[in-house]
């Protein structure tokens, strides 16, 4: 018979990682700002990646999940990441 396993994460826990999510969000703003060239959307794609990451970690509990969930969660971003990818490249060989 299998038990469930009940993870209790503290408010405190749950605040933190919301008060990074705005900083995070503050920090995609202010990339704006600068004249990066190019590096400017990698810049704001990676920290969205992280962004995303602390969700699905945190607020979503797949960081108490097992392999098997995490596994197909990689499958499917990664499909995802090649979808995208196809598309930029169509858009960027027109």
């Amino acid at each position: 018979m299998m038990t469930e396993q009940h993870h209790i994460v503290s408010y405190r826990k749950l605040t933190a990682i919301w008060l990074l999510l705005l900083a995070l969000t503050a920090l995609t703003v202010g990339i704006t700002r600068f004249d990066l060239g190019a590096y400017k959307v990698w810049g704001a794609l990676g920290i969205a990646s992280l962004k995303a990451g602390l969700v699905i970690a945190i607020f979503m509990h797949m960081r108490y999940e097992g392999w098997l969930l995490r596994g197909l969660l990689l499958v499917t971003l990664l499909t995802l990441a090649i979808f995208i990818g196809f598309t930029f490249f169509d858009v960027l060989y027109r």
